[in-house]
């Protein structure tokens, strides 16, 4: 007989999982959204988005709108992915995060308040996505 105590094992993530993963895969789609519509309005009003001078990574607004709007219709697929439980949609949403941080990182001249939350928003997501448990099957 054994004194040793083992606890008893699961295969179901924990609560705290499954809230983060849930909470990801919303955040995703809303980023996704977000980051479509702000496409489409550099795309569609290239006038919208006030250009500061001198600014390294100056690309035409069309670009950018372009950028963001193919960014913003795979973060959103990709949330949506996430609804599953699929685990590439989980390392999917790492990836596509970041990209999208990075993407709004160069356009803070353009649009500063909108492009922080988006990173706001991107940071959040890898957290919740990067944590214990969430990628489990």
């Amino acid at each position: 007989m054994s004194t040793q105590y083992d606890p008893p094992r699961t295969d179901q993530p924990s609560g705290w999982a499954t809230g983060g993963l849930m909470f990801a895969a919303c955040a995703l789609t809303l980023v996704g959204i977000f980051q479509f519509l702000t496409g489409l309005v550099a795309i569609i009003n290239d006038n919208f988005f006030v250009v500061s001078h001198n600014y390294t990574f100056n690309l035409d607004t069309t670009a950018w709108g372009w950028i963001h709007l193919l960014i913003g219709v795979a973060v959103f697929l990709v949330g949506l992915g996430l609804f599953t439980g699929r685990e590439w949609a989980a390392v999917g949403g790492i990836a596509l995060a970041m990209l999208s941080a990075i993407a709004n990182f160069f356009f803070i001249p353009y649009y500063p308040i909108w492009s922080l939350l988006i990173i706001g928003l991107d940071v959040w997501v890898i957290w919740a996505l990067s944590r214990a448990g969430v990628l489990r099957s």
